[in-house]
């Protein structure tokens, strides 16, 4: 997951407080077309959009007028969630475990199979926004990642890189495939064990902890 556009970056302007019922909904929209885009790529209409978000197209438009509109605000959706599930990381003790939590948490959010469908005429600009939640993720992500070599629970040439690279792709669903959640959880499940230094090199982490716990308390909370 790598931002590269040209913005300035200055600090965005906080944005006036919505209403309750107005925030659900323009969450459940972002939710909706974020699972939408990854299923049936870009072209879907508006109003499957509604349908599957459960509110009106009168209801969406108000949210987003335009399609340009709606891409923007997922990228930042996706980024913001996935800065979130980083820090919320931290909070556990096991760091290795930690660090498989973000992973799965990150790879759910299917950051990197939304960028692949969108044609390059139709990505939207990076904003200072996006920016500032990139960085956010980046720095909580190298604290997960140091936590675990300090540890002895992660390879010290693992970067940052390798690891996101390595969960972008298996989150992205095959050709046929459909989205296959619970094998690409798999998949990454054996990639993280990869990860572990040599036997015998000092790791602490307890062999016998599911890798998802953290990700399953960071996604139902």
């Amino acid at each position: 997951m790598t931002l590269t556009a040209d913005a300035t970056e200055t600090a965005p302007r906080r944005a006036p407080r919505m209403r309750t019922d107005a925030a659900r909904n323009r969450e459940r929209i972002l939710a909706a077309a974020r699972d939408m885009l990854v299923e049936h790529g870009p072209d879907i209409p508006f109003d499957e959009i509604a349908r599957r978000a459960g509110v009106g197209n009168a209801t969406l438009y108000r949210h987003f007028p335009d399609r340009h509109a709606l891409l923007r605000a997922v990228l930042l959706y996706v980024l913001t969630r996935t800065a979130d599930f980083a820090e919320r990381a931290a909070e556990d003790a096991d760091p290795f475990a930690a660090l498989c939590g973000f992973a799965h948490a990150a790879a759910d959010e299917r950051a990197a199979a939304i960028c692949g469908l969108l044609p390059a005429g139709e990505r939207p600009e990076i904003t200072p926004e996006m920016y500032a939640e990139y960085a956010r993720f980046r720095t909580a992500l190298e604290r997960l990642m140091e936590r675990a070599r300090e540890a002895g629970q992660l390879r010290r040439d693992i970067t940052q890189t390798d690891f996101m690279t390595a969960v972008c792709q298996l989150s992205r669903p095959l050709p046929g495939t459909g989205c296959d959640g619970d094998g690409a959880h798999r998949r990454l499940d054996l990639f993280l064990d990869g990860l572990r230094p040599p036997a015998g090199s000092g790791s602490g982490r307890d062999p016998h902890r599911p890798l998802r716990t953290t990700f399953e308390s960071m996604t139902t909370s």
